[in-house]
């Protein structure tokens, strides 16, 4: 992965990763620790990590209780990488409480503690109006993360995401192994539906954060990262081909 450091940092960083036992979660985590702008970074949890560092700080919460642990919400930029799928997690209520309740719970502990950028994996097709489930609780959760108006807010719209998982996925397995393929058919507007290595959007997500410490911050407001804005910020530690929103 490639992490972008300016020559000069005005500042370093207490970064929060909100889904680190995941697999971009898991790498964003691995990212920052080596990142020098990085200075501490704070991973909530439900279990412990095997992963220790000096700059980790592991927290064992209740996600359903987050308000009981406010105080470790007093960070400079949260990255968002929670997320289940309907079979993992029980049933449609029991998704919307993880990809769409905790996220949004944490953001706004961080809001309210001074956090003045927010990175969030959401999904290609994300929209609240969307007639399908998983895309329409995206995008609500997009939307209610706007309105907290963070001074830096970027929304991740990765397609499949490729890796390693600790759990077997079977859809996504399938996916996996037909998508390398298909991704050359996915051409102009059909881009942004391709498949993308979750250590791609990983080291996206920490050129971002490296690049708020800098003396050129990332520009402020809110921007939605797709497919090519992905691959062009993870290999330049520049947000570009992103739209505006």
């Amino acid at each position: 992965m490639l992490y972008a450091l300016t020559a000069d940092m005005e500042r370093v960083m207490n970064v929060m990763v909100l889904g680190a036992s995941g697999l971009t979660g898991g790498l964003v985590l691995e990212g920052l620790l080596a990142t020098q702008a990085v200075t501490s970074v704070v991973a909530p949890v439900r279990r412990p990590l095997a992963l220790e560092h000096p700059k980790l700080s592991q927290h064992v919460v209740d996600f359903a209780a987050l308000e009981a642990h406010a105080a470790i919400f007093h960070v400079d930029a949260v990255v968002c990488c929670l997320g289940t799928t309907i079979r993992k997690a029980g049933s449609r209520d029991a998704f919307r409480k993880v990809d769409h309740d905790y996220a949004l719970a944490a953001a706004r502990l961080a809001r309210m503690a001074g956090a003045r950028a927010f990175l969030l994996m959401s999904a290609v097709g994300a929209s609240a109006t969307s007639s399908v489930f998983y895309s329409r609780v995206k995008g609500e959760l997009e939307d209610a993360v706007r309105a907290l108006r963070f001074s830096h807010l970027s929304v991740y719209h990765p397609s499949l995401l490729l890796g390693d998982r600790d759990e077997q996925r079977t859809a996504e397995s399938l996916g996996m192994a037909v998508m390398p393929l298909a991704n050359r058919g996915l051409i102009g507007p059909w881009r942004k539906y391709r498949a993308i290595p979750a250590e791609t959007v990983a080291a996206a997500m920490v050129n971002d954060v490296a690049g708020l410490a800098g003396t050129t911050p990332a520009t402020p407001g809110t921007r939605v990262l797709d497919y090519d804005a992905i691959l062009n910020l993870a290999r330049s530690g520049q947000i570009a081909g992103g739209g505006d929103s």
